[in-house]
């Protein structure tokens, strides 16, 4: 164990003492602030930082990474409270001269795990576009695309023709902040998208130039937000689907289900878009889930 992770506990001792003695709290509580201090060392050896090093970006990393751990945003706010009162004991205690931790505050809680779409429902969604149209054509390539990709919506209806090599499997998707990033095409997708760019795409367009792949159906330049929101809705009607259905559950969808069958979170991560991988971790917790549901169903002394 290194001299700074040594420092660092004696630190966090230092501070559960001064609880214990000048602010009396229950024993339940000392144990828990003990707990989210001993997470906050971790966090920083893993950092390779002493926990006096930590910056204000660091703690707010910490605080995503306690929360995608499955903590109750009561439990999160625990952690902030802990935190920024242990900073502001190093700073009266004299170890640091000012506390990185006054503006730290609890990130917006998910309400709830996404939702996500089985693999038969995603088949059953893919199957409903009519290929014998021009429209039919287009929905069938913006449905598969999106799945294979698990772009945004927004990435998805401003997606270039330039912006793809069909040939190598591959596009080039502009996300957030105009950060670019490279995105795997299956070979489903890809093959759709050929079908819509030979025919449905110019039936479409009517003669008009766009540099956009996907256009709408009165033959403008490119397809809106809503007019994608809008064949969301419809093919989810027509397979059956009873959950609200949006762009959006189709790309966790895609997460879930390559989380399944192994694939890295950081891979996932990469893929989605995700500048930090806190917010990837979101897909772990469903995992999580699933298991504990199929544990509890089929183990005899669950």
């Amino acid at each position: 164990m290194n001299a700074d992770a040594d420092h660092g506990r004696e630190l966090a001792e230092a501070y559960v003492n001064e609880l214990r003695v000048s602010r009396r709290l229950s024993a339940n509580t000392i144990l828990a602030y003990r707990s989210d201090l001993e997470q906050l060392l971790a966090f920083g050896e893993d950092q390779k930082l002493a926990i006096a090093a930590l910056d204000r970006q660091g703690l707010e990393a910490f605080v995503r990474h306690r929360m995608s751990s499955g903590l109750s945003p009561r439990s999160v706010a625990r952690v902030v409270a802990c935190v920024r009162g242990f900073y502001r004991f190093l700073v009266l205690d004299g170890h640091l001269d000012a506390s990185p931790a006054d503006d730290v505050r609890a990130p917006r809680a998910w309400p709830s795990l996404p939702k996500f779409l089985s693999i038969s429902e995603v088949d059953r969604l893919l199957d409903q576009p009519d290929v014998g149209t021009a429209a039919g054509l287009r929905d069938k390539a913006l449905l598969e695309l999106l799945y294979a990709t698990g772009m945004r919506v927004t990435e998805l209806v401003t997606l270039r023709v330039d912006a793809l090599n069909l040939e190598a499997g591959y596009l080039t998707c502009v996300g957030k902040g105009s950060k670019e990033r490279i995105v795997p095409i299956g070979r489903t997708a890809a093959g759709c998208v050929r079908d819509y760019l030979a025919s449905g795409r110019l039936a479409l367009l009517k003669g008009r130039p766009s540099d956009h792949l996907f256009v709408n159906a009165r033959g403008g330049r490119s397809l809106s937000r809503v007019g994608f929101w809008k064949v969301m809705k419809k093919y989810g009607r027509l397979a059956g689907l009873t959950q609200d259905l949006s762009p959006h559950v189709v790309r966790h969808s895609f997460a879930t289900h390559l989380l399944d069958r192994g694939a890295d979170l950081r891979v996932i991560q990469t893929l989605l878009g995700h500048a930090d991988l806190s917010t990837t971790q979101i897909y772990t917790h469903i995992l999580e889930a699933r298991l504990k549901a199929v544990y509890d169903e089929f183990h005899p002394r669950s």
